[in-house]
């Protein structure tokens, strides 16, 4: 096949059109190209009267040959870009290997695990898909937290509900992420994820994935295990020996996977305890920040396109006072989320389904901190967010904190709502967040607003809504590990965003496939 790059066609485009315009850049005609496939789909948005679509696609074209050799400008012949591996290990296993945690890096890595025939078992302290929607659900109506499944825990990790999002800025020269969106697309998501710009799920239709990659991994000869917290490790020798789960049954183990996301704060207490090396790494804090869809689509797209192209996102970023901030998470049409997991602290997050059909967008807007803020002992920093979460739940009895813009520049707290109503998943009340945040959190805030005005016009709307508060944007350690992927303790594999080493499902999963490759180039099947 032929890789045409840098096609522009405007978004008013049809099919016809794209296929008009590749066959004029190779100069053949339309009746010539076989067949396409998309490779990457974006939008151009800097000129409002004239948006455009940029493609760079795959063909099949007669005459191929005769093509490559006009050495047209991007066009050139179609790369492999497939992931290959294939285990070399020798060793022989004593026992099967265990993955802590069923979020993204759990899943895939024992997707490979299974799929190359290591028969691994999943421990999960949540539930199962079916039944942590059903806690989660009980939960946003009548604010009754189960410690153990919620938006944080329990079969698909925290990301389940979000947004889904997939996009990452991490190079790709072994097309493992392209793998993780073939395994996606194999369960059950849309094949457009391989293509556009920003892709996401939905958290309606990752809930249904991640049952069908389950089903598979069984398939292949995994055990998933739910309601079953790792509570201690017995280690011999420096070596990992057996697990104790929900303090009581004890499992054979010489291979442990920590797959345990950004929210494990009991087993980051127990790691400690059992001597495993950590160290503190930076993270962010700050709010969540609603405006209405259709003001973001008309900033972002202009009047003329506004309601042709839907779901308009934005990536802003500002620098203040030698810190970052950033929004984070950016959910089109989408829900703000009481995504607390500790009784007695409240945390938020962003919600969209596939279709993003709410009336609202929104986002974090976070502030990066580090130990000169939280503290230089070892677990400051979850001791820094339990210390916040703990006021958020208090200001409202476990209600999310909600404020105008307006009010919140003005440290006062709302009386009456204006144009916007929250979009929310779990109850809300009006609260000053200024007696939240520490003050330069607040600060700087505030400041970034307004920069961020100056591309966004609505972005500091006095109506413009800020939720509290988003203090899990990522691990707040890192857990240390060597060449072959393991900590200080031979045998225990730290993986994916709770261990420190991603951000996002797409960096998680991409980490499980990458520890998966470094412990069976060690460990035969």
């Amino acid at each position: 096949m032929i890789r045409v790059s840098n096609i522009n066609v405007s978004v008013l485009s049809d099919e016809n059109a794209l296929l008009k315009k590749i066959s004029r850049i190779i100069n053949c005609n339309k009746n010539d190209i076989k067949n396409y496939k998309i490779i990457k789909k974006s939008i151009d948005a800097r000129d409002k009267n004239n948006i455009i679509y940029n493609y760079t696609i795959d063909i099949n074209v007669e005459n191929e040959a005769e093509v490559l050799n006009k050495k047209i400008k991007n066009v050139s012949k179609t790369p492999n870009e497939e992931y290959t591996y294939k285990p070399s290990g020798t060793l022989k296993m004593k026992n099967r290997p265990i993955v802590v945690g069923a979020g993204p890096a759990g899943l895939f890595l024992s997707y490979m695990l299974s799929y190359y025939g290591y028969n691994p078992i999943i421990i999960e302290r949540g539930e199962k898909m079916e039944d942590r929607i059903k806690s989660v659900d009980t939960f946003f109506s009548t604010n009754k937290l189960n410690i153990n499944s919620n938006v944080q825990f329990g079969e698909g990790g925290a990301g389940t509900f979000s947004d889904g999002k997939l996009n990452t800025l991490v190079k790709d020269k072994r097309f493992m992420q392209k793998k993780v969106f073939e395994i996606f697309i194999e369960c059950g998501a849309p094949e457009e994820i391989l293509y556009v710009n920003k892709p996401h799920i939905g958290t309606d239709l990752l809930r249904k994935v991640i049952i069908n990659m389950r089903n598979k991994i069984i398939k292949n000869g995994g055990t998933f295990l739910y309601n079953t917290m790792l509570t201690n490790i017995v280690i011999n020798n420096n070596k990992v020996e057996e697990i104790i789960v929900n303090n009581k049954e004890t499992i054979p183990c010489d291979n442990l996977f920590l797959c345990i996301g950004h929210s494990s704060r009991e087993t980051y207490n127990m790691l400690k305890n059992k001597n495993i090396l950590m160290k503190n790494k930076p993270f962010a804090i700050g709010v969540r920040i609603e405006h209405l869809k259709k003001d973001i689509n008309e900033c972002l797209y202009g009047n003329k396109y506004k309601d042709i192209l839907k779901d308009a996102s934005y990536n802003l970023t500002y620098h203040t006072n030698n810190r970052a901030v950033y929004t984070f998470c950016m959910c089109p049409g989408g829900y703000v989320i009481n995504a607390s997991s500790e009784k007695n602290k409240l945390v938020i997050n962003g919600m969209s389904n596939h279709l993003r059909e709410s009336n609202n967008s929104n986002s974090a807007i976070v502030v990066t901190i580090d130990e000169n803020d939280y503290g230089k002992n070892l677990l400051d920093g979850v001791k820094f967010q339990r210390e916040l979460e703990e006021k958020a739940y208090n200001s409202l009895n476990g209600l999310i904190p909600v404020q105008r813009y307006i009010d919140y520049k003005n440290n006062v707290v709302t009386n009456r709502l204006g144009k916007i109503t929250p979009n929310t998943k779990g109850n809300y009340g009006f609260y000053d967040i200024n007696k939240i945040l520490p003050n330069y959190i607040n600060s700087s805030i505030k400041e970034s607003i307004e920069y961020f005005s100056k591309r966004i016009n609505c972005f500091n709307d006095d109506d413009s809504i800020l939720l509290g508060i988003e203090t899990r944007t990522s691990s707040p350690v890192t857990i240390i590990r060597d060449e072959k992927g393991m900590s200080n303790i031979k045998g225990v594999y730290p993986v994916g965003e709770g261990a420190g080493y991603a951000g996002g499902i797409t960096t998680s999963a991409v980490d499980g496939i990458r520890i998966f490759e470094k412990f069976s180039s060690i460990y035969k099947k």
